[in-house]
């Protein structure tokens, strides 16, 4: 076969207050930026992203692979048109060129722009249009998907990662090329079958290392079969204001039965455990004031996560409510990252390290309840924002940050970049000399992605809800179009349109 691949990935938090424009998708951060063609092959390369376990998986096979183009940028407001058209036409145009026997994409699953809903919906529909009805069409797609029937109709195959933390998102690029590959000997387009779960699901509660999420995913493993080559649940990202925004449950079977039974017997799980999806939170200085007393006999950190203000999730990564509640309830020994503010990194540039600047950090996103706070700083280390990863879910990632600096106030330290990225990974902390595992308290800008690389190091992982616009409680959103009886949490209210 001639296999197009690309990939168009992108997060969309409706809610929250920066969009993704064309820029964005062109710069590497915490991701590489936009790659066209060959630089596809070379950029990806041993990292844990999809299209790069999809490449390592087809090497040396009788499979030829056409690179289109590829982009990412870290999670936000709505894709602006002008991004989402012209990365679009260099992915479809490419394909076109290509006149490939099957198409890979490595998607995301949740992103809307400003003129279109369902991103990727459009995008397959797209490719299938170039493509015509018989050629295979695969897709890998993010854990936080909110799978569409577009999506569904116009892909052969979907498959989304079983981790969260995302620490399979290379492995499932190679398990999406295993079944191509089968395709290719003579398997037969699967039957689909898809179940709707009716309630959002927070995404703290998503995560796979913990009860009830590690269930149900351990159910799924149990149900594939030869009849049932994939399954999939998507627990949704609960931030996208659309009508078919929530958690889906999707199998692909040698027949219609097969497929629907296993279907069937995955959404069971889910609904049974339903209650166990409710989440509870901590204020910030509740947080804060339980972390300082562990900590009194603790001898490894006690992690919080500002859950709310996590950059993956759509936030600025620069809101100051963990910061007030630190220096508020007196911590020692305490870092925070990552605080945003090119301003601020600027300045403690110009300063040096050992000198005192007065700085308004943070808080300029606009979220309710934040706003800078202002401070005389020492500027202990400076950096030019350059740092590998070495995590299992960043896994040797470059990232690109831009200048940055380590502030300390009272017993606080405060890591300050110029570009977002969530605190997902150890070196976030180390590149700017704050060894983690030194410290009392550990507060990451991070929901979920944080704990495959913190939680050896933990003493306890606490959550906490400062102002940010990722909201932990999904049913706190000002929704408009969700779909009639949507349950806005699990056994909350069942949305009704206004």
């Amino acid at each position: 076969m001639r296999i197009a691949i690309g990939g168009f990935q992108h997060e969309t938090n409706t809610f929250a207050p920066s969009k993704a424009r064309y820029e964005d998708f062109l710069r590497d951060g915490g991701w590489p930026g936009l790659r066209r063609g060959g630089e596809i092959l070379d950029t990806m390369v041993a990292r844990n992203v999809p299209i790069a376990g999809f490449i390592a998986q087809m090497k040396g096979s009788r499979h030829t692979l056409v690179p289109t183009a590829w982009a990412t940028t870290e999670p936000s407001a709505h894709v602006t048109q002008d991004a989402y058209e012209r990365i679009a036409a260099m992915i479809v145009d490419g394909i076109r060129d290509a006149q490939p026997d099957a198409v890979y994409l490595d998607l995301h699953g949740a992103m809307v722009a400003e003129h279109q809903d369902d991103g990727e919906g459009e995008l397959l529909a797209r490719v299938r249009r170039v493509v015509g009805p018989d050629t295979p069409i695969v897709a890998s797609l993010d854990l936080h998907a909110n799978v569409t029937a577009r999506m569904l109709e116009c892909a052969d195959t979907l498959v989304a990662y079983r981790t969260y933390p995302h620490v399979d998102m290379a492995d499932t690029g190679a398990r999406v090329a295993h079944l191509l590959v089968q395709r290719a000997d003579g398997m037969a387009r699967p039957a689909v079958a898809v179940r709707r779960i009716p309630f959002l699901i927070p995404l703290s509660s998503q995560s796979t290392d913990l009860e009830p999420t590690r269930s149900v995913y351990a159910a799924l493993a149990g149900l594939e079969s030869r009849d049932v080559p994939t399954l999939s649940f998507t627990p949704g990202f609960p931030a996208a204001d659309f009508p078919e925004c929530g958690p889906v449950v999707f199998a692909y079977g040698s027949s219609s039965g097969s497929a629907q039974a296993a279907a069937d017997a995955l959404a069971r799980q889910v609904l049974e455990r339903e209650p166990a999806f409710d989440l509870q939170v901590l204020s910030p200085e509740a947080a804060v004031r339980q972390a300082m007393q562990i900590a009194q006999r603790a001898t490894r950190p006690v992690v919080i996560a500002d859950t709310q203000d996590n950059p993956g999730a759509g936030g600025d990564s620069d809101t100051t409510g963990m910061l007030r509640a630190l220096l508020a309830c007196g911590a020692q020994r305490a870092a925070l990252g990552l605080m945003v503010d090119a301003e601020a990194a600027r300045a403690a540039h110009a300063a040096g390290v050992g000198r005192s600047i007065t700085v308004a950090l943070g808080g300029r996103s606009g979220v309710a309840g934040d706003s800078p706070f202002t401070g005389t700083f020492r500027v202990e280390a400076l950096s030019d924002g350059r740092v590998q990863c070495n995590g299992p879910f960043a896994r040797g990632a470059n990232m690109v940050l831009g200048p940055s600096a380590c502030l300390s106030l009272e017993g606080v330290r405060v890591v300050v970049t110029s570009h977002k990225t969530q605190l997902a990974d150890q070196a976030l902390f180390r590149f700017v000399g704050i060894e983690p595992t030194a410290q009392a308290i550990l507060v990451n800008k991070s929901s979920v992605h944080f704990r495959a690389d913190f939680t050896p190091i933990a003493q306890q992982i606490l959550v906490a809800a400062a102002p940010g616009p990722m909201i932990a409680d999904p049913s706190q959103f000002r929704w408009k179009r969700l779909a009639a009886g949507m349950r806005l949490k699990p056994m909350g209210a069942a949305f009704q349109a206004r």
